[in-house]
């Protein structure tokens, strides 16, 4: 009797496992396999000078995680930078004072016009904030944005 209640045992428990797995398995697809309205198309929930911007990161980075991470957010400033890849661009804006910067990462259907872009060019650039951290080593925020595009 206690070999058979063993197996049922051990059996739920695969049982459980199994169920477990599957439930992991359609999560992980799901987030992999998400699809985004183009960003140009989607109405921003804020437009901002990159300035001003990161200084609202430097005051208090975690209110301003809480207000901008997974909104479109425009914002206007001058490119320092741009590191190009094969399938995506990423535009850097900084601050020279406090060394912050923000970094706005194209991708397949607008990276010809980040191509097109050069460092020292005033743009404004539309894109989902993925938040900003401060780093220790460099004494300043970093604040990441994904899908973006330009704005006319």
């Amino acid at each position: 009797m206690t070999g058979n209640k063993k197996r049922s045992g051990i059996k739920k428990w695969l049982i459980a496992a199994v169920i477990l797995l599957l439930a992991a398995v359609a999560v992980l697809w799901y987030l992999f396999t998400e699809k985004f309205d183009d960003t140009k198309t989607v109405k921003a929930d804020y437009t901002v000078e990159a300035g001003a911007f990161m200084q609202e990161f430097k005051k208090d980075i975690r209110q301003a995680n809480a207000k901008y991470t997974e909104k479109i957010i425009v914002v206007s400033g001058v490119i320092s930078a741009i590191e190009m890849a094969d399938t995506t661009a990423n535009i850097k804006i900084n601050d020279s004072l406090s060394g912050s910067y923000i970094i706005f990462a194209f991708q397949d259907q607008h990276l010809a016009e980040a191509r097109a872009l050069k460092a020292g060019d005033r743009v404004s650039i539309k894109g989902s904030c993925s938040g900003g951290n401060y780093s220790e080593i460099l004494e300043s925020e970093k604040i990441e944005f994904k899908r973006c595009t330009l704005t006319k």
